[in-house]
């Protein structure tokens, strides 16, 4: 994770330097490789997950760290923008070992330690966030690739650790055989059809999602185009949105969602995040969007207490296939947000914008997100719905 945050800060410089063209114009790149990353990751995440049952949790982890070090060296010496995307596609692929990392927390975990353990993805996450945009910040003083050397030195010494130490935790009598059926992408989307009185809440639920990318893909270009910002001030940015992250996820979340109960949490939460959206649009000097970030990050009570509504709609036997398609729900949007918004933020600060606005972003954001809270009032008001609260874990959403 590390690796990953390693990279961000210095992509649009790299973009930048093999197009031969503007922030504007990188970011358009940008938005597409983020798409060419989740597309793939979206197709072979249910694909490693079955092969990870059939021949073990250890060789598919291995050969995904192996080809997430060749990814980063495709970035570090890509002599065109062509092998940056090829290089993602690769990313894409074994970062779709994350199903298969959980599988193995899974596999080494009693059923009473089994969702605390599945906490440490999230803190991982999280620490990796905080840690590596400021050190991809740093290293980027020294050269675009350099951080990408780097994250590629990082994810070697995994693997070496992963060949060297770690065992295999799926048993041979419990593995099966391989079955493609079961490695179908668009099936844990069909079983939402299952749930109709929730439709509003999960539509309320991917529009959140889709506007969270104007943070997650345009932040780096929006900020180095309208402050003029280098990769060291990104990196340290970045790493603060972590760390305010971590925070209301791993702690804020657990008193204020109690006291607020959950539709108040869902309300406050999705107006904290139309607040903290529109501050980003029309913020005018640098230290304006460390200050912004408050507000946006406290927005990050919503999304646990609509998931957590969400998941008291169904019943207990369903929950795992519930979440399978809530899953592949954030996958997609993954894939539509960054071409989307990157796009958006090119069109704005092109020659041939009708109006010069590198905030575009932030405003559909905002949008996305006010339509959000109708959808889920109109939602929770029409229906008669399972309220109380019921333990959902904290997503990290920045």
């Amino acid at each position: 994770i590390i690796g990953l945050g390693i990279i961000i800060p210095v992509l649009p410089k790299l973009i930048g330097e093999l197009i031969g063209g503007s922030i504007s114009q990188a970011s358009v790149y940008g938005g597409w490789l983020l798409f060419a990353f989740s597309a793939t990751q979206f197709i072979f995440s249910p694909v490693l997950g079955n092969l990870s049952d059939k021949y073990g949790r250890r060789p598919v982890l291995l050969i995904s760290l192996f080809g997430f070090g060749i990814d980063y060296l495709f970035l570090a010496f890509a002599p065109t923008i062509f092998w940056l995307f090829i290089g993602r596609i690769i990313a894409g692929v074994m970062g779709a070992s994350f199903t298969t990392a959980s599988a193995y927390i899974a596999d080494i975990s009693t059923p009473e330690k089994r969702a605390q353990n599945f906490g440490l993805i999230g803190a991982a996450f999280g620490i990796g966030f905080i840690i590596g945009p400021v050190i991809g910040g740093i290293l980027g003083q020294y050269g675009s690739r350099v951080p990408f050397i780097a994250a590629a030195v990082l994810t070697f010494m995994n693997w070496l650790y992963g060949l060297l130490i770690l065992p295999e935790s799926l048993k041979k009598e419990d593995r099966r055989e391989f079955d493609w059926k079961r490695a179908n992408p668009i099936g844990t989307l069909n079983h939402l059809k299952k749930y109709p009185v929730i439709a509003g809440l999960i539509i309320s639920l991917i529009l959140l999602y889709i506007a969270s990318h104007a943070t997650q893909s345009a932040w780096t270009y929006y900020t180095m185009y309208k402050f003029n910002w280098n990769e060291k001030m990104v990196g340290y940015s970045l790493g603060m949105v972590g760390l305010l992250v971590a925070i209301v996820q791993g702690g804020l979340i657990r008193v204020i969602n109690p006291k607020l109960g959950p539709k108040r949490s869902v309300y406050v939460g999705l107006f904290l995040y139309v607040i903290g959206f529109v501050l980003f649009a029309f913020a005018t000097q640098g230290w304006m969007m460390f200050a912004f970030l408050v507000p946006y990050c406290l927005g990050g009570i919503a999304g646990p207490a609509l998931q957590g509504i969400i998941s008291n709609q169904v019943p207990d036997n369903e929950q795992g296939e519930l979440q399978g398609g809530l899953t592949s729900l954030m996958s997609v949007t993954s894939i539509v947000g960054p071409p989307l918004m990157t796009g958006l933020f090119a069109y704005f600060t092109g020659k041939n914008a009708p109006v010069q606005f590198a905030g575009a972003p932030y405003l559909l954001a905002a949008a996305l997100t006010f339509v959000s809270v109708i959808l889920a009032m109109r939602s929770l008001a029409s229906h008669n719905l399972r309220i109380e609260n019921k333990p959902a874990e904290p997503v990290l959403e920045h």
